[in-house]
Formats: C-alpha cells, sequence, structure tokens
C-alpha cells in the first residue's frame, strides 16, 4: 500500500486511526449485475472496517460474463408451441420479457 513501509509498522499505524483490516480466504468472488457477471479469480479479499463502517477490497484477475435472459430450452418451448422460427421467438421473448407472454403474443399473430 505504502512502498518502501515496513507491514507490521503500517499495520500498528492503521490500529492507531482506527482501522481494522482482515483478510478473508476467498477462492473466487462473483458480482452479479442486470448485464453481466463480473468474476474475480484468484482474488485477495480484506475487509476493513474504519469507525464502524466496513467495506471490502478485492483485487485479481477480472472476467465479464455476459448473462443470457433466455436459454435455447426456453427458445425452443416458444418454438414448439407457436410454431415460429428461432430468429420469431427471441424476438417475442426479448419483448415480452418471458415465455408465456412470448407465446400468447405469437399465437395471437
Amino acid at each position: 500500500m505504502f512502498p518502501g513501509m515496513n507491514p507490521r509498522e503500517l499495520e500498528k499505524a492503521m490500529k492507531k486511526l482506527g482501522v481494522k483490516q482482515k483478510e478473508i480466504n476467498a477462492t473466487e468472488v462473483i458480482i452479479k449485475t442486470p448485464e453481466k457477471n463480473l468474476i474475480i479469480r484468484n482474488p485477495s479479499v480484506t475487509k476493513v472496517n474504519m469507525m464502524g463502517q466496513e467495506s471490502i477490497q478485492i483485487t485479481g484477475d477480472v472476467e465479464e460474463e455476459k448473462i443470457e435472459k433466455f436459454n435455447e430450452d426456453d427458445i425452443k418451448t416458444v418454438m414448439d408451441q407457436t410454431g415460429c422460427s428461432k430468429e420469431e421467438a427471441i424476438g417475442a421473448l426479448e419483448s415480452e420479457g418471458d415465455i408465456a407472454a412470448a407465446i400468447i403474443r405469437l399465437k395471437k399473430q
């Protein structure tokens, strides 16, 4: 954190300031967002408590994984129930937001 400073001295200084740190033995960290997952491999995770406020510090190798809203089974179900093409099924699923609504919409056409 501070170049050239002894880690023990740094820890003592942090304690004097009321900052407590605790290492967390994690093997993988996943942060889920509506659009994607952030996967942190080989993480170094530290829990920091400063004046009663807790925070987590994470460093590591970050990978992004896009979230598929609908899988192949969902698409196949809509296709089977309506006789539509794959592209039509995907379009209906994306615009309606769920399988049942997509099937109803396509059956009305």
